[in-house]
């Protein structure tokens, strides 16, 4: 369990972010079309896992446009935008945003993407959202870095994140 703050207050997560070194476990996200994801659908790309509460708050909403400007520039990288908001909604932001060189993808049906990586929010007033971290895979799915970011409200760290490409 990670403990986190809100506004400086405590909260904790389900659970601590996989090793730096390990395999990123498969998963089944939903795409804004409605399609599933899984890890095999980025298979061979080094991939950038941009995870936070919710796409509707100015903090979550920096980070994609932040990830969506340098996207662009990286050599077989896919950066994933993942929260539990409903696809509707992620579409809609990037629709309005412009946003085109993130993937925006859902937990919302079973949040078992948050629970295989200790993402859960589990008290104060944003528990069952996922907390704000990152995770780096290199083309095999290994972990390269991970961030849990220590007080939802600040951004992460965007040049180590990009570094550990």
């Amino acid at each position: 369990m990670a403990s986190i703050t809100l506004g400086g207050n405590p909260v904790h997560t389900s659970g601590n972010l996989p090793a730096v070194g390990s395999q990123l476990a498969d998963f089944k996200l939903v795409q804004t079309d409605l399609g599933i994801a899984t890890l095999n659908s980025f298979a061979g790309k080094k991939i950038v896992l941009n995870i936070f509460p919710s796409v509707d708050t100015g903090t979550c909403a920096a980070s994609v446009r932040k990830f969506n400007e340098k996207a662009s520039a990286l050599d077989n990288t896919v950066v994933l935008c993942i929260s539990r908001d409903l696809p509707f909604a992620q579409k809609r932001f990037c629709g309005a945003e412009g946003i085109e060189n993130v993937v925006s993808l859902s937990d919302f049906v079973d949040n078992s993407f948050g629970k295989s990586n200790g993402l859960d929010i589990v008290d104060g007033p944003l528990a069952g959202l996922h907390s704000r971290a990152i995770i780096v895979t290199d083309e095999n799915g290994k972990i390269t870095h991970t961030e849990q970011v220590a007080e939802i409200a600040d951004e992460p760290n965007y040049e180590a994140a990009l570094a550990a490409l």
